[in-house]
């Protein structure tokens, strides 16, 4: 029996519109003759989903009672006794109720995907397993029902229902998502913009990311190996060598000419597993690539060029960087180089030669180091000074055999001497085995003179294996050795990761590595002459036994120098010495950034406060003390004969004038103080129904108008209760401003994880999205006739005593019209 074929309708939210887009194409598929059954749909009580089951046929709900209450479950058995073409099978996370058949509802699914049901069935992103702690992160809600990754992945379709979350709002403002006394809580919790943006985000990525895999999936099922250019990408090849940095940078520049591309830098090794490249080198060159947004990859293979193409075909890239070849030109002329065998088989991938500094000037390096030990190699020396007198005396004492037999029981000793000491001793042995073939055994005997020709071609070809045996023994002697030595490296290299990335002071942990594979006993890092770290005493130039150059200084300082004391290293340890001073110079980088970043933070903040007073002084400060002096000027005219009524009236407008001049004043100080690091915040657990009542007694009248919404088991804040009082008031002040007659503004108070929020909401005029920075430039109006377009003091001076008490003030559009200033604040723990 085929199996039945799963499609997935995925939302970032509830409300997206799944199950009225399932619904659809259930309604489609029966108009075209499928045996369509509704399985289960939850209506959530919206009517134009209620209305989109009449016309199908339904399952009835399987009753279920779990601790005294009734639920209605699908009934699984009723389905798969109908046996229809296509089953609607709503919210595919759902757990059963226990007792149930199946603890899961897509268990349910795969049981009549498994009788060969199709199922049409949706599910929200937050209920996806590999996201569950993504979700609870950005929303402070951890979702409990959650339903594994690759259930979603097998399905045959996954359709994205996709809205933007301003349309989200609107809907749920308009009650066609949840119950019209739900709509503000939901507002003020999951369905914030700023939730349904990362969600909507996390939604397309996901499913990105299926289309990628099911891109590659079709490619291998059909054996297409060409290059299909769904997205830019650019693969960089690095040996290694010094033009690395020329070509990471060369391609990164043709990948920003697309958006979306992406930079992949890839380095081949050797597949024999032999040491080829710098590895300090490539440390550098991988920190580059990955500051410009790239990966970096190694891979192995004996074929560079065609390793290389592999893994552009299997990244799907569409573009290789290559550099010109260091070879020089008669190197060139007798095998092609990667480059050339490269753009031969490249096919549809573009391929970019870019030229550089050391192009065809050979390959850096010196002679090759010797396959084995000094003392290997004089015991291989005396083996053959010794052995060929030895053997020719043997051979003179005994009888007398044919040329042949003698020149092959010198090759065996040619070989031996090889196998002890390498390439050399056995070229001595061969030379030498040669002249005494000559001398003493091939006629005429006592002259270096040949008399038969045949004889004179044994002896060549004496010469010419004893010379290729001997060359042959060496390589692999020196291939096992570098072999052994890149597997060192390897596993130190490895193992140094691992600790700097374990360790919370990166540089400090490095070095100490560095120390403790070595067995040194100090290692210091100098940027000119300065210490600039130390594990162990800290050595200078004169008393360090070893010195490597880690590169240019950080911000501007001198060169930076690693100085290693306690032993002299071998040359195949300085490469990984090298290493780790390349990562050293990272890793101090880095601290030097975070260590300026965190300087600049309250420098920043100095500033601010700084322009908001020199603001005040000019702006907010004129119009009280102009209203003050124009009602004392008039009571002091002598021109006109005020009534007590009139003079009542000009004295409370000087009054309220100078109050507001008071209370400008004292804010004014209070940022004065708070510049300087002065300000009084005596932050302590504090409950929102203490001081909400205390900041709308503040307002007077108007504060009685208010609708204040705190739930009675909202957590305690962490906060100083008079700066709260003082930011509610400001922002509650502003929303009865600006708030039209009849739609008073309202406070609504929430938990999220461990922030509490509290809103301020207004059903005014609200202000653009674009302009929201300025509304808390500090005394900054959107319009000086209309103030119902901005505001002045209050919001800057808010933000501003809300970030002195660790809290955040925020605003976000009000659905329906209007703004909300979202102030949050820490939230004491349980």
């Amino acid at each position: 029996m085929p199996r039945g074929e799963l499609r997935i309708y995925l939302g970032a939210a509830p409300g997206v519109g799944k199950t009225y887009a399932m619904l659809e194409e259930a309604h489609r598929r029966a108009g075209r003759g499928t045996d369509v059954v509704i399985a289960l749909v939850e209506t959530h009580g919206r009517r134009h989903t209620a209305a989109m089951i009449g016309g199908l046929e339904v399952i009835p709900r399987r009753e279920v009672t779990y601790r005294g209450a009734a639920f209605g479950e699908m009934d699984l058995e009723a389905v798969l006794a109908r046996r229809p073409e296509l089953a609607v099978v709503d919210e595919l996370a759902h757990t059963n109720v226990p007792g149930s058949r199946n603890d899961k509802r897509w268990q349910d699914v795969h049981a009549l995907l498994d009788a060969g049901i199709g199922v049409l069935t949706t599910v929200n992103v937050q209920h996806l397993e590999s996201l569950n702690d993504v979700v609870a992160r950005i929303t402070g809600v951890e979702q409990r029902e959650t339903v594994p990754d690759a259930v979603v992945r097998a399905a045959e379709q996954v359709e994205l229902v996709d809205m933007t979350p301003e349309a989200l709002r609107r809907r749920l403002a308009h009650g066609n998502v949840y119950r019209p006394e739900k709509v503000d809580a939901a507002l003020g919790n999951w369905f914030r913009a700023g939730n349904l943006t990362a969600l909507r985000e996390l939604a397309l990525l996901w499913l990105a990311g299926k289309v990628d895999e099911q891109l590659g999936r079709y490619r291998a099922d059909h054996d297409i190996d060409t290059t299909w250019e769904a997205r830019e990408r650019v693969a960089v090849a690095l040996t290694g060598g010094p033009e690395g940095e020329t070509l990471i940078r060369r391609a990164a520049r043709i990948a920003a000419r697309s958006r979306g591309a992406e930079l992949l830098a890839v380095h081949v090794t050797r597949s024999d597993g032999l040491a080829g490249a710098d590895p300090a080198e490539l440390a550098r060159q991988r920190v580059l690539t990955e500051s410009l947004g790239g990966t970096y990859h190694q891979v192995a293979g004996g074929d560079v060029a065609q390793a290389l193409l592999d893994f552009a075909r299997g990244v799907n890239a569409t573009q290789i960087v290559l550099g010109a070849s260091r070879r020089g030109r008669l190197a060139q002329l007798v095998a092609a180089g990667v480059g050339v065998t490269t753009i031969a088989r490249s096919g549809s991938i573009d391929v970019h030669l870019v030229p550089h500094e050391r192009a065809g000037r050979g390959r850096r390096g010196g002679p090759l180091p010797p396959a084995l030990s000094r003392r290997r190699r004089i015991a291989g020396l005396l083996t053959a000074l010794l052995g060929l007198p030895l053997l020719t005396a043997g051979l003179t004492i005994a009888p007398e055999l044919p040329l042949i037999d003698d020149i092959l029981l010198f090759l065996v000793a040619v070989v031996g001497v090889a196998l002890i000491g390498g390439l050399w001793p056995a070229l001595v042995a061969a030379v030498g085995g040669s002249l005494v073939l000559n001398w003493f055994f091939t006629p005429p005997v006592g002259r270096f003179t040949i008399a038969e020709g045949q004889n004179l071609l044994a002896l060549a070809i004496f010469v010419t294996v004893a010379v290729a045996v001997s060359w042959v023994v060496d390589t692999a002697a020196r291939r096992t050795r570098q072999a052994a030595r890149a597997s060192a490296e390897a596993q130190t290299l490895a193992t140094v990761a691992g600790s700097v990335l374990r360790g919370e002071r990166p540089l400090m942990a490095l070095l100490d590595r560095l120390r403790e594979t070595f067995a040194l006993d100090a290692v210091t890092l100098l940027e000119g002459e300065v210490v600039v770290a130390s594990v162990g005493r800290a050595c200078t130039r004169g008393e360090a036994d070893v010195e490597v150059t880690a590169g240019g200084g950080v911000s501007g300082g001198g060169e930076l120098r690693l100085l290693l004391r306690g032993r002299i290293l071998e040359a195949s340890d300085r490469r990984i010495v090298e290493a780790f001073a390349a990562q050293a110079a990272v890793a101090l980088r880095q601290e030097r950034l975070a260590a300026e970043a965190a300087s600049v933070r309250p420098l920043a903040e100095a500033n601010r406060l700084r322009t908001a007073l020199l603001a005040a002084v000019s702006h907010d400060l004129r119009t009280p003390l102009a209203s003050a002096t124009a009602a004392v000027a008039s009571l002091r005219s002598s021109e006109v004969a005020f009534g007590e009524e009139d003079r009542a009236e000009l004295l409370a407008t000087a009054g309220e004038s100078l109050d507001r001049l008071g209370g400008l004043v004292a804010n004014l100080l209070d940022m004065s103080r708070l510049q300087a690091g002065a300000l009084g915040v005596a932050v302590i657990e504090v409950g929102a129904e203490e001081v909400v009542p205390r900041a709308l007694d503040d307002l007077g009248p108007e504060g009685r108008m208010v609708a204040v919404r705190v739930p009675d088991d909202l957590p305690l804040l962490r906060a100083d209760p008079g700066l709260l009082e003082r930011v509610l008031v400001n922002l509650v002040g502003n929303a009865l401003r600006y708030s039209p007659p009849g739609r008073p503004p309202m406070i609504t108070g929430s938990a999220h994880g461990d922030t509490v929020e509290l809103r301020v909401i207004d059903r005014g005029p609200g202000i653009p999205s674009d302009r929201w920075d300025d509304v808390f430039l500090p005394f900054q109006r959107l319009g000086d006739r209309d103030n119902h377009t901005g505001a002045g003091l209050g919001l800057a001076l808010s933000r501003g005593l809300t970030e002195a008490m660790g809290g955040t003030l925020t605003p976000e559009e009000t659905p329906g019209g209007g703004l909300t200033m979202i102030l949050a604040l820490p939230a004491v723990s349980p």
